[in-house]
């Protein structure tokens, strides 16, 4: 199972890559953080935080001997979360530095829990999984590439698929228009706002995806966070 080798979405992960783990490695360690932020970064972690519970919480309270990816982990909070609850996590980030952060910051008793790694999020090498979950790790691929994306996703996961995009609003359609996205101008993830229902078609035509079902979906915002998050299942 080959990633996406578009140029778009080749582009788009070499950018990544680049932001999170040189460009803004340390702002978004001290974002995931309890360190002090401004008005403006708290608003996003008080965002995050939210969606991260929001993704949690539809997953089984108790995950004990269930594999769950966490697919694009940052500093590992969401993997901590899972496996508190007993789930054997596999947390995978582009980033050496941010996979550096999630491992100092992992409690030593979930040790034998939780492996984070840097590399893709599509490789083979991972394995299958009972639950997959990407939560803000697609929101800069374009909808095309966002879907291919799924598609590879959805044949590692037997249960569930859980993943957030940026939902096309008239603010998000500006901002992206204007480059402004957090957290500042050049310096921001850009981000690509998405359809809910053009997403919606593009899945139910897509021959993988149109065996899954799009369940609950919920929309967080919270001052500069906006993310949609969408749960998939068979």
């Amino acid at each position: 199972m080959a990633a996406p080798r578009t140029s778009s979405y080749l582009a788009r992960r070499e950018w990544i890559e680049e932001y999170f783990d040189r460009t803004a490695a340390e702002t978004w360690a001290r974002l995931t953080s309890e360190a002090p932020v401004g008005r403006i970064r708290s608003t996003v972690r008080e965002g995050r935080d939210r969606m991260r519970a929001t993704l949690t919480g539809w997953l089984p309270a108790d995950l004990t001997g269930r594999r769950v990816l966490d697919a694009g982990c940052g500093t590992g909070a969401l993997a901590v979360d899972l496996a508190l609850r007993g789930a054997h996590v596999v947390g995978v980030d582009l980033s050496p530095n941010l996979v550096r952060v999630a491992t100092e910051r992992l409690p030593a008793e979930l040790r034998r829990l939780v492996t984070f790694e840097s590399g893709d999020m599509l490789s083979e090498k991972l394995g299958g999984f009972d639950h997959v979950v990407a939560m803000d790790s697609l929101i800069h691929y374009e909808a095309a590439d966002l879907v291919d994306t799924l598609d590879r996703l959805s044949r590692r996961a037997q249960e569930s698929l859980l993943f957030t995009f940026a939902p096309r609003t008239p603010l998000l359609a500006t901002m992206h228009a204007v480059g402004t996205l957090l957290p500042r101008g050049n310096r921001a993830p850009r981000i690509v706002p998405v359809a809910e229902p053009a997403l919606r078609r593009a899945m139910e035509q897509h021959r993988v995806l149109q065996h899954w079902h799009a369940a609950r979906s919920e929309r967080i915002h919270n001052g500069f966070y906006t993310s949609q998050a969408m749960e998939l299942t068979r």
